[in-house]
């Protein structure tokens, strides 16, 4: 049986907005990968204290969604996060990129969370992406 190294993505965003200056180098050190729970579940940990007031009041809930709608806007929004960290557009809020293959099945609830991310950062920063539903920040 293969050992499985369990680990929790943990995404950082900023408190506040000054810019930092990254090197190429620093920038490979900082990619969120997933990885996979105790439980066996993919998962993440997002550190910002307003992400739990913002899953629990403003965003949609899970039913809402379907996994392959989830995965299909993943796609989408990870390529277009990873291209503006590696273009230093939006530095003061975008601190990492992001490792996604979209051949994974990382499962409904981490699909969820992870979009749910790209919303947070939309209502938080303002952040506006391609991929995003402007309906999905405001909860019905």
């Amino acid at each position: 049986m293969k050992n499985l190294v369990f680990l929790i993505i943990i995404i950082l965003l900023p408190f506040n907005c000054l810019a930092q200056d990254k090197s190429k180098k620093d920038k490979e050190k900082s990619e969120m990968k997933p990885s996979k729970n105790d439980d066996g579940e993919w998962d993440l940990t997002v550190i910002d204290t307003q992400f739990d007031y913002f899953m629990n009041a403003v965003a949609k809930p899970i039913s809402q969604y379907s996994e392959s709608y989830l995965k299909t806007k993943n796609t989408i929004l990870v390529n277009e996060w990873n291209s503006y960290y590696f273009s230093g557009r939006y530095r003061n809020i975008i601190e990492s990129s992001i490792d996604y293959d979209p051949k994974e099945n990382y499962g409904i609830k981490f699909e969820y969370k992870l979009y749910q991310v790209f919303a947070y950062v939309n209502w938080k920063y303002g952040l506006r992406m391609s991929g995003l539903s402007g309906s999905d920040t405001t909860r019905y």
